[in-house]
């Protein structure tokens, strides 16, 4: 399997790998990953389809967002400007944790764009107003961050991600690794996303068909929580699809690359299908 390389294109990086298929899948991080944490993912696509993973603003060498204090329209419009510099009309999107925030806004305000959205391990925001104190969630975040630095902070919340972190030592060093390489002020922004953020609002007026994917011992995004993004969508029983997976953690797609590469592959090849 060939290893996604990396690009740049409106001031982001991003990697992609080759696939034979039309229909591509961009994939959006969360809040202590980049773009390289989808490397294992990617490769288990085997080149079905193009496949392409940004360094979110203010992430990898990502340009930050120019707002102080930014909200997931801020990221919508930036991930729109990549697609369209790089000749995406339409996709898969795929986002993790912090990245389904700014996935399910996408897909709120450019659903021509998006055949279908998958939800994993979903962060569903604490909803608070722009330029209040940030809540405590997240407050706590930016003070473990100064208080610890980038390595040490890794370190101390990177066990926390993997279902079992003496059984998969190599997912809990790739994830540390990601988590000590954040940025300011990329992960400041981050975070004021995740507090402004609100999922289930967006959720609830999605008209995209969706999978909600979630490790059965995720302790940052649990089940239920998931469970309630969810059950926000319209129909949901009816039109999408949800998902636990066992013996994951959040980091569910480095613990379990080819389990969720054949969810989404399903998803990929059922939308070709259907528009052949």
């Amino acid at each position: 399997m060939t290893a996604p390389v990396e690009h740049t294109a409106a001031d982001l990086s991003y990697l992609a790998s080759e696939g034979s298929g039309a229909l591509p899948v961009v994939l959006l991080h969360g809040i202590g990953s980049n773009a390289q944490s989808f490397a294992p993912l990617m490769q288990a696509f085997d080149a079905r389809f193009p496949a392409f993973a940004w360094d979110a603003p203010g992430y990898g060498n990502s340009q930050p967002l120019l707002v102080e204090w930014p909200d997931a329209f801020d990221y919508a419009a930036v991930l729109g400007r990549l697609l369209a510099e790089i000749g995406i009309t339409r996709c898969v999107l795929v986002g993790h944790s912090l990245g389904c925030l700014v996935a399910a806004r996408f897909a709120l305000v450019s659903p021509k764009c998006v055949a279908a959205l998958v939800l994993i391990s979903p962060a569903l925001g604490y909803g608070a107003e722009k330029g209040a104190p940030l809540p405590k969630g997240a407050a706590l975040r930016i003070m473990e961050l100064d208080r610890l630095g980038p390595a040490k902070f890794a370190d101390v919340r990177a066990r926390n991600l993997v279902a079992d972190p003496e059984a998969q030592s190599e997912v809990v060093r790739a994830v540390a690794e990601a988590m000590a390489a954040i940025k300011r002020p990329g992960y400041d922004q981050a975070v004021r996303l995740l507090a402004v953020g609100h999922i289930l609002d967006d959720a609830a007026k999605l008209d995209v068909p969706t999978t909600v994917i979630v490790g059965a011992q995720d302790r940052i995004t649990p089940p239920a929580n998931c469970r309630r993004a969810f059950d926000a969508l319209p129909g949901a029983a009816a039109r999408h699809l949800y998902q636990e997976i066992p013996n994951a953690g959040h980091a569910v797609c480095q613990e379990h690359p080819a389990t969720i590469a054949r969810a989404i592959t399903e998803i990929v090849e059922s939308k070709a299908n259907a528009h052949a």
